[in-house]
């Protein structure tokens, strides 16, 4: 069984009755012939590794190769547990693991790429959150990943997840549409309404340009994953409300890549244009750079 676009993948769960989550355990154990235990186990696994990320974020001193970014998660941890955070716990937390993970990942730490590093903390802040907000089981994250990776399955198919390619929409972007269908699913939402929410997703960040200071993945990725992580959310609760998108899932995820082939090259991961090239972040990188060696 295998599907290629989002209009099959809603045929494939209508006709079965299954979910997405179920459809892509389906496609990667009879279409891809993998073994259904393995198969589990390696989605275990990737949970386990995000959540460590998040836990060494909280619990260790970290600082980026480049010096710019590190202790960030635990200044907006320290923030909610004061009361002081304007957002709600569940924002408040996925925001702070995402950024979190993108400590350890500047520093040369292991996280799952999802879809990519420079995205690495959208999914697992959302999840991690989610899971103690709603006290969920791991087995029940772990079907949620699945649905996340449909859609990252689906956008990497028939467009991109590289920043070099479609600038950070197709990074961050990508990694929110894939945390909003996991949610959509995690809170009883219909197969429909996890690629609508994917949708909303990809769409509120359509346009965002990848412009990295210095060529790191520090400034200004880890606050697009705070963003990418609370856009998931919002995207997500619009979905489940009932309203429905009007551009499906499929063509959603076209529209991003025709706008990301359209940018110049100055703004797609080359640091030659956006926040790289603005003053203050030149000599901060320069300065910071040079302390770390």
């Amino acid at each position: 069984m295998n599907f290629t676009s989002g209009k099959q993948l809603l045929d494939i769960c209508s006709e079965k009755n299954i979910s997405i989550s179920q459809a892509m355990f389906l496609r990667e154990t009879t279409y891809l012939e993998q073994d259904s235990v393995e198969v589990t186990q390696k989605m275990e696994r990737a949970y386990d590794i995000m959540k460590q990320s998040i836990h060494r974020a909280l619990n260790e001193d970290l600082i980026g190769m480049g010096g710019m970014i590190g202790g960030e998660s635990k200044h907006l941890d320290a923030l909610r547990k004061s009361g002081k955070n304007i957002c709600g716990t569940l924002i408040s937390k996925a925001i702070t693991y995402a950024v979190g993970v993108l400590e350890v990942n500047a520093s040369m730490g292991l996280i799952v790429a999802a879809p990519t590093a420079g995205s690495s903390g959208v999914l697992p802040g959302v999840l991690c959150a989610m899971q103690e907000e709603y006290t969920l089981e791991d087995a029940v994250i772990i079907q949620a990943l699945y649905t996340a990776a449909a859609v990252g399955y689906l956008i990497t198919r028939n467009a991109t997840t590289a920043g070099a390619e479609g600038g950070c929409q197709a990074e961050v972007g990508s990694a929110s549409a894939m945390a909003a269908a996991a949610v959509t699913q995690l809170m009883g939402g219909t197969p429909s309404q996890c690629l609508d929410a994917a949708s909303f997703a990809l769409i509120n960040i359509l346009g965002l340009v990848c412009d990295p200071v210095g060529g790191l993945v520090e400034i200004p990725c880890q606050n697009r994953n705070a963003m990418g992580a609370s856009n998931a959310l919002v995207s997500a609760e619009i979905a489940l409300s009932g309203i429905q998108s009007v551009v499906p899932v499929d063509e959603a995820i076209e529209v991003m890549y025709r706008v990301g082939r359209s940018l110049p090259v100055q703004l797609r991961e080359t640091s030659q244009g956006g926040t790289a090239v603005a003053p203050s972040a030149c000599h901060a990188c320069k300065t910071k750079w040079k302390k770390q060696i």
